[in-house]
């Protein structure tokens, strides 16, 4: 039983490792290294988190196979990124230029962190002051005796 986890689990460490199909590899040593690296660079508009190289979605293989493609017809590697960018976006390299179109995706988290760090200051503030959180105003005597009318009618 032990023996079937372990092998298990090395088969789903082993996973990304399967990503690239035999098929879709390139005859050239050289060619399908530098297919390869390019593909590392490149993310799964899919998985988000992973390179195309890494991904088994159905985009990814696409992906690969017009990497591919390119490098055959002697495309250099900012030949491939650039049709690759043109067709889907600065969003799918993975680490995008710091232009205008892509300052969200660069300062978007600070942006995030420091609106969090702002609430989180204030609301410890008004905490410390001892001020009631917004919207609970103190009850007027005629909810105060409606109160005390419905606690002597529950006992």
């Amino acid at each position: 039983m032990i023996r079937l986890a372990v092998l298990l689990s090395v088969l789903w460490l082993a996973q990304p490792a399967f990503a690239a199909d035999p098929s879709e590899m390139l005859k050239d040593p050289a060619l399908e290294k530098r297919a390869h690296t390019l593909g590392k660079e490149l993310r799964c508009l899919v998985c988000q988190s992973e390179s195309i190289e890494d991904s088994n979605a159905d985009l990814a293989k696409d992906l690969r196979i017009i990497v591919r493609e390119q490098i055959g017809k002697g495309a250099s590697d900012e030949q491939v990124k650039k049709f690759v960018v043109d067709r889907y976006g600065d969003y799918v390299l993975l680490n995008p230029p710091f232009k205008g179109a892509t300052l969200v995706l660069w300062l978007g988290p600070f942006g995030l962190l420091a609106v969090s760090l702002v609430a989180a200051w204030a609301f410890f503030r008004r905490r410390a002051k001892g001020q009631a959180p917004a919207g609970s105003a103190p009850l007027s005597d005629a909810e105060k005796r409606r109160l005390e009318a419905l606690l002597k009618d529950g006992k």
